[in-house]
């Protein structure tokens, strides 16, 4: 196991070994754009994580996990994550495991097998591990994809717009908005959206909206004012949204992230 500090480096292509872990509190901390030649599996008990790669930006609320493939250049940032977990897979077992990236909820029994493979030592022998190992890729092979990410289109006159999605202070307005701030008409923004990332605008707006809430919940902002930075009509509104994507209120999001 290699437990870090934010400060640290860690590589986990300088190590030899079916699987390594890793185990950090990292609380705000940005990796910056990177690759590795394992694939990854990461997660963390508390806070929010957000993965972005080339077009495709992911929010990773406490307790589920994301499956990056090796060779995917990618940065994760976390916001006041606790007990982060990242697992690193040989390239021998690649035939076996997810070649996409994907975001999925964790059941008790992947939970258990993380925690414990993240603290394994680093030269834990690969007889040791294989059990264990075999059994994850099982339960990793059957993980739905929970779709907790949002396509990012590429069309210059979006841009600048698009430039600042990453800060707390943008916003995606309406389709009649977002017109007037970009100088295109609607039709055009519709068929931009359509052609480049596979859905009209406003489907896109509601998901940047779910994964906008998750981060800002996992800062423990009040489901009020969450409701109304995002532009919804009411809280109530709000928490049907987000019951409706989730399956959970916001305000049991909020605990979730407590405990």
């Amino acid at each position: 196991m290699a437990y870090i500090k934010m400060e640290d480096q860690f590589c986990a292509d300088d190590y030899d070994g079916l699987v390594i872990g890793l185990a950090a509190d990292l609380a705000e901390h940005d990796s910056g754009y990177h690759t590795h030649n394992k694939d990854q599996l990461l997660f963390s008990h508390h806070g929010c994580m957000v993965i972005s790669l080339d077009g495709v930006k992911c929010v990773l609320p406490p307790m589920r996990a994301a499956w990056i493939p090796a060779g995917i250049e990618h940065k994760a940032q976390t916001s006041n994550a606790t007990q982060y977990r990242s697992l690193y897979f040989d390239q021998s077992l690649q035939s076996q495991l997810p070649r996409e990236l994907k975001i999925f909820d964790i059941n008790p029994l992947m939970s258990a097998l993380m925690e414990r493979m993240s603290f394994w030592e680093l030269d834990k022998p690969n007889n040791e591990q294989v059990n264990s190992v075999n059994l994850l890729i099982e339960e990793l092979n059957l993980a739905q994809d929970s779709h907790l990410n949002l396509p990012i289109p590429a069309d210059p006159r979006l841009a600048s717009w698009l430039a600042g999605i990453d800060d707390e202070e943008f916003i995606a307005p309406t389709l009649a908005e977002l017109s007037l701030q970009v100088g295109a008409s609607a039709k055009t923004i519709t068929r931009i959206f359509n052609k480049e990332v596979g859905m009209p605008y406003q489907n896109w707006r509601q998901q940047w909206r779910l994964l906008a809430a998750i981060e800002l919940l996992s800062k423990r902002w009040r489901v009020s004012t969450v409701a109304h930075h995002l532009a919804f009509s009411s809280d109530s509104a709000f928490i049907s949204f987000f019951r409706e994507k989730t399956g959970y209120t916001p305000a049991h999001f909020i605990r979730e992230n407590k405990e």
